[in-house]
């Protein structure tokens, strides 16, 4: 086999093919995925399905953590998972650049399916791209993903005094990212939070009933997130800003790039808005597990005229956060 892309391996002859059979099914073995065919049919459960779509132009696309592989299944798991719904089926599109390397391609396909096997939940249709060179990441995803509905989930009126909840430690990808790329050479123990949400999700489906809505905070992060939900309930929100986890080294880098980690994205934490007398419930069924040794109740919803979102520091000061409207960080994700 070649050792790298060649624009044939898009033309969907027996270069095409020889990828296809050699990386492709070697990883994403499965027995609808074998069936070759120009879509993947499977049975439908009785209830609600959900179906979402992302694409993925990380760079650089290895980082601490995780690589553009294991971001595009996770990115789909958790859009999935944060509906409410058990992640089932995934496709799988890769737009790539001639000249690029198809050892690491396999390695790519590989994180991949590793992430997969984990999360139990199998790529069932795909496609390839050949594009020219742009001497840039050489590699492009997309996922999409259907996934089943659990305990009749669905988003509900937020109230004043519902509790915001955050599963983890924030800022951890988009700091990464901002290091590697720019080879920072910097010491600390910190990488990518990368993971798949969907144990936490399923740790807390007998809460549901209290849960109004359910969010990933990627691009923009926490704060604009909890913006985006403000203005969906016409409510402000008040974070208290000393319980929101934020690790000493994501703090101490941002503190010194002079950017803010309330707005730098995360890939594997979750934001959850739940009824206030649920809140510590909710918490502390979160915290049985490792990924949310760290989560949090961090603020709550109160009326207001304009929706607006402020945290407090721990002698009272105030500060408005908005909702980012300038470039800080491209291609995260």
């Amino acid at each position: 086999m070649d050792k790298v892309i060649r624009r044939v391996h898009g033309d969907g002859g027996k270069y095409t093919n020889e990828l296809i059979e050699q990386i492709f099914y070697k990883y994403f073995d499965n027995e609808l995925l074998r069936k070759g065919v120009d879509s993947a049919a499977f049975p439908v459960k009785e209830g609600s399905m959900t179906f979402t779509t992302d694409s993925f132009v990380v760079r650089p696309i290895f980082f601490p953590g995780g690589d553009i592989g294991k971001l595009a299944v996770c990115g789909t798991i958790n859009d999935l998972s944060v509906s409410g719904s058990k992640p089932l089926y995934l496709s799988c599109s890769f737009i790539i650049e001639e000249g690029f390397s198809i050892d690491i391609l396999e390695h790519i396909v590989n994180s991949m399916a590793q992430q997969c096997t984990a999360s139990k939940v199998s790529i069932v249709t795909g496609d390839t791209k050949v594009i020219e060179s742009s001497g840039q990441n050489g590699i492009y995803i997309n996922t999409a993903g259907v996934g089943v509905v659990q305990n009749n989930y669905m988003i509900k009126t937020i109230e004043p005094g519902d509790s915001i909840i955050v599963s983890g430690n924030i800022g951890e990808h988009g700091t990464t990212i901002v290091v590697d790329r720019f080879n920072m050479n910097l010491k600390g123990d910190f990488k990518s939070d990368c993971a798949p949400v969907y144990e936490i999700v399923d740790v807390v489906k007998d809460y549901f009933p209290y849960i109004k809505i359910m969010k990933d905070p990627t691009r923009g992060g926490l704060a604009t997130i909890i913006n985006e939900i403000s203005t969906y309930s016409g409510l402000g929100v008040k974070l208290i800003e000393e319980n929101i986890p934020i690790s000493k080294e994501i703090s101490a880098i941002n503190d010194m790039l002079g950017t803010d980690p309330l707005y730098m994205a995360c890939e594997g934490r979750i934001v959850l808005v739940v009824k206030e007398d649920k809140a510590t419930e909710v918490l502390t069924a979160m915290r049985t597990l490792d990924q949310c040794r760290n989560a949090a109740i961090i603020g709550n919803f109160f009326m207001t005229e304009f929706p607006v979102v402020y945290a407090e520091n721990y002698f009272g000061g105030k500060r408005i956060l908005n909702m980012f409207d300038a470039e800080m960080l491209p291609r995260i994700c």
